[in-house]
């Protein structure tokens, strides 16, 4: 292992620590940015329990998968902590404090955001010592560091990591891929016969979409090129693949809800390149090592987009004003600014990205330098 990298105060190693929780229930791509911080308490406490205070999905993909988290305790639905899943059985929150409370942990970090829900929580684990971030409506924990919205996810919680002592040890998420993934995405992918590449049109947020039709030219356009084209996305998201599937109008394969998250992380693994917008798939597609290009609102973009640019193209969408009522959605993160950053309309903030940037940035990761050939 190298020399931990120093990037900014560390603070005091917590000693005789035997168990830690760290809370992040929140969605895939902000578990991925977390990665990071996580291998970092890793390796200050490698005799320690880190246990993920997580989603159900959270412990159904780290069933069985090397990294830096032992087990998955659930923790019940919640405003800001996470929106309960479809069927789930609901857990008392005070059965669950109790179940907590008898886990004695030594230490307990908030990594969920700015604390206004999340350190309450925290602070009633009765853990030795508590850490995390704090923005103005939180209460403070025993180390804090002030929540500030725009900088990089991983490094915020890498600064979270370094306050009870654990620096990093690297700044690029990486998730395992099992066996057990690659023997499902098999089964329902088969084998490569041509190199594959993945598209990913959706996102939950749909300010971040860009047009379906857009996604369907740059299928035609690779399948053109000879690849065998993807289209992934969620039960929710089967109306934006259709839409892509119809605008291609080429043979191209829809995988709507058919990969479990793991086999989805393997699928991605085999692509030679995933395009997508910037949603957690993208985020977990970087994790396995696929080259990546996302498509980027400004804001996220500052928040969420890989620094590296030997795999990964971010494009940015420059709109900061909604395409329907001219709303400047800044001066809300910005409140000394003019204007009025609350806008109920949800179109596309990154619909400005032309085909052309997409494209090309897609062919040049796939078209390797002859270095590395």
């Amino acid at each position: 292992m190298g020399t931990p990298a120093v990037l900014g105060p560390v603070g005091e190693r917590v000693p005789d620590v035997e168990r830690i929780a760290v809370l992040r229930a929140n969605a895939l791509g902000d578990f991925i940015f977390a990665l990071p911080a996580l291998d970092a308490l890793r390796a200050a406490y490698p005799s320690a329990e880190i246990v993920l205070l997580g989603a159900p999905w959270h412990a159904d993909l780290w069933r069985d998968r090397p990294g830096p988290v032992d087990r998955v305790l659930v923790v019940p639905p919640g405003p800001g902590i996470r929106e309960p899943g479809p069927d789930e059985t609901a857990v008392e929150p005070a059965d669950f404090l109790a179940a907590a409370r008898a886990e004695r942990f030594d230490l307990a970090v908030q990594m969920h955001g700015g604390g206004a829900n999340s350190n309450p929580l925290v602070a009633r684990l009765g853990a030795r010592v508590t850490a995390g971030l704090r923005a103005d409506d939180a209460p403070p924990l025993d180390r804090w560091l002030r929540y500030v919205y725009y900088q990089h996810e991983v490094f915020r919680y890498l600064e979270v990591a370094a306050l009870v002592g654990a620096p990093a040890t690297t700044v690029t998420p990486t998730l395992a891929v099992t066996d057990t993934d690659r023997a499902e995405a098999a089964v329902v992918l088969g084998p490569l016969t041509r190199p594959r590449v993945a598209l990913h049109p959706g996102a939950t947020d749909t300010r971040r979409r860009w047009p379906a039709e857009r996604f369907g030219e740059v299928a035609r356009l690779l399948t053109g090129d000879g690849y065998e084209v993807l289209v992934t996305g969620t039960p929710a998201e089967r109306e934006t693949v259709d839409a892509v599937v119809a605008a291609a109008g080429v043979p191209v394969r829809p995988q709507v809800g058919t990969l479990r998250l793991g086999a989805l992380a393997a699928a991605y693994a085999d692509c030679a390149l995933v395009v997508s917008n910037d949603t957690g798939p993208l985020h977990l597609a970087a994790a396995v090592g696929a080259p990546t290009v996302g498509i980027f609102w400004v804001g996220n973009l500052i928040n969420g987009a890989s620094p590296l640019r030997g795999r990964h193209r971010p494009i940015a969408a420059w709109t900061t004003r909604c395409p329907v009522c001219g709303v400047d959605c800044t001066p809300g993160i910005y409140p000394h600014r003019p204007g009025d950053g609350d806008c109920p309309h949800r179109v596309s903030f990154v619909a400005d990205v032309p085909l052309v940037e997409v494209v090309e940035a897609a062919r040049e990761l796939l078209t390797p330098p002859p270095s590395t050939r």
